[in-house]
């Protein structure tokens, strides 16, 4: 490759830069890359991270509310059933003034 001190050179059509401005060019582009997916989503006003955590709270939240309404489904399709059983044995057993 090239000397420390020497600077990038064009041979035969490529450009033959040190691993340490290759890594550098890299992560610049990386940077660049990442801001733009930011600035994408409109995320870029350096709010992302706050945006995100609400964002992310915002679906916790979803998804306890719907967690609460199958429990609550269960909870009143078990009750309606229990009760429908007791009713029915109260009627079997005559305490309800059922048909003599």
């Amino acid at each position: 490759m090239t000397d420390e001190h020497q600077p990038a050179a064009l041979v035969e059509n490529m450009l033959l830069i040190r691993r340490e401005d290759f890594d550098e060019l890299l992560d610049r582009a990386a940077e660049r890359r990442a801001e733009r997916v930011l600035a994408h989503l409109g995320l870029e006003n350096g709010h992302a991270a706050k945006d995100i955590r609400e964002l992310r709270d915002l679906l916790q939240a979803w998804r306890d509310a719907r967690r609460t309404a199958w429990q609550t489904a269960v909870k009143v399709i078990t009750t309606g059933i229990l009760a429908a059983l007791l009713v029915g044995a109260a009627i079997k057993l005559k305490l309800m003034g059922g048909a003599s």
